[in-house]
């Protein structure tokens, strides 16, 4: 048996995702299949790292060295065929903290930022609790399979934008923006100076021939930009040891948020994130070539079964993340009507998608980093509701 097909209890482990299933949905009979975090340990090679450190019994003040850096160096070079400078480097507790510290630093109250919905929800708190203009560029949706509105995009640009936040690989629909695509995001960036913070964390994540490319290897003007967030807490499911980092190729730009990260006594990894980032960069390689491929047999047979029960729900055509993007209008409810019966009826904890934005009120969210028993049960419970319904 795959070591990621191993049932993992993760009851009773302060555990989000199995834990708060009451608190989340008013009820712990759901099999949970929301929050982004994986039912899979993490490299074993992370995990004896930690407990080497755990026995080394000194938890002081720790220091990011040079080695965590070429570690993140190196990672970007081989995966994503990225060079950066060492010196480019800012760290965070997470992305969503180093979103909200990018913001403050580099945007003033009232400035305009684009989001393109349907997006990662945390996207609009960190616009709307820093007094900023929220500006919608909606994706097209067509086909089964979303693309980006350029016209649209120029156009809120025109109006004055002053920062993109853009998801890259995509959270929830999935899309890993093609060169193209993303050439044309920066020339529009360029042509109109909106800078733009790149939310890539789950870059590492990408399904069958499709490729991540990191916004800011475009070109070297883009890059002047460019604030990238990226982590390896999806790629090696480390996000409870909170571990981050912030690529920032413009030196005013990285002084900014470097002084907005100390105003907040923030910037520094703790003991354990530390220890996880380096190794999971040095040795998880393989964990991760043998995860993808997983991720891959999961999401085929989500499809698979959703369409031989003639369900009527449709997963968007996903190329990135382990997180599926289903298309429940068939179903003819209202957004409320298809929460609860996900919950009462299927007792499956899926994420809501109209807390994506309203582009998402006939969508669910689902997370297949799961063993396949785990899914099996519950793609059956989704189906058997539907089937009775």
């Amino acid at each position: 048996m795959s070591l990621f097909d191993t049932i993992q209890d993760r009851l009773h482990t302060r555990s989000v995702k199995w834990d708060m299933r009451k608190a989340v949905f008013s009820t712990d009979e759901v099999l949970p299949m929301w929050v982004a975090d994986m039912d899979f340990k993490a490299p074993q090679q992370v995990l004896d790292a930690l407990v080497s450190r755990t026995e080394h019994g000194v938890f002081g003040y720790t220091a990011v060295d040079q080695d965590v850096k070429d570690s993140i160096v190196n990672w970007l070079d081989k995966r994503h065929n990225w060079k950066i400078n060492d010196e480019w480097l800012s760290f965070s507790p997470g992305v969503v903290t180093s979103l909200h510290m990018a913001i403050q630093a580099l945007t003033n109250p009232g400035d305009k930022v684009i989001i393109q919905t349907p997006v990662y929800t945390p996207f609009f708190n960190v616009i709307n609790s820093h007094d900023r203009q929220l500006v919608k560029n909606p994706l097209t949706y067509k086909n089964n399979y979303y693309t980006i509105d350029f016209e649209d995009l120029e156009e809120k640009m025109k109006q004055g934008a002053k920062a993109l936040i853009l998801c890259s690989p995509h959270n929830p629909v999935g899309r890993v923006w093609a060169r193209e695509e993303l050439e044309r995001i920066a020339d529009l960036c360029i042509k109109h100076e909106v800078i733009c913070i790149a939310d890539e964390i789950h870059g590492d994540l990408t399904l069958s021939d499709n490729k991540h490319i990191p916004f800011a290897s475009i070109s070297e003007e883009i890059a002047d930009m460019t604030i990238t967030c990226m982590a390896p807490s999806k790629t090696f499911n480390l996000a409870g040891l909170q571990a981050s980092y912030i690529v920032t190729a413009n030196k005013e730009m990285r002084e900014k948020i470097d002084a907005c990260f100390s105003s907040q006594g923030l910037g520094m990894l703790n003991t354990m994130g530390n220890v996880a980032l380096e190794t999971a960069y040095l040795h998880g390689e393989q964990w991760l070539d043998e995860l993808l491929e997983i991720l891959e047999r999961n999401r085929n047979y989500v499809v698979e079964m959703l369409e031989r029960h003639r369900t009527g729900l449709k997963v968007v055509q996903t190329e990135g993340t382990y997180l599926l993007w289903i298309d429940c209008s068939n179903l003819n409810m209202n957004p409320e009507e298809l929460k609860e019966f996900m919950i009462k009826k299927a007792k499956v904890g899926l994420n809501p998608g109209a807390s994506y934005g309203v582009e998402g009120n006939q969508f669910m969210r689902m997370n297949i980093a799961c063993p396949k028993a785990t899914l099996e049960e519950g793609v059956n419970r989704l189906v058997k509701a539907i089937q009775a319904n």
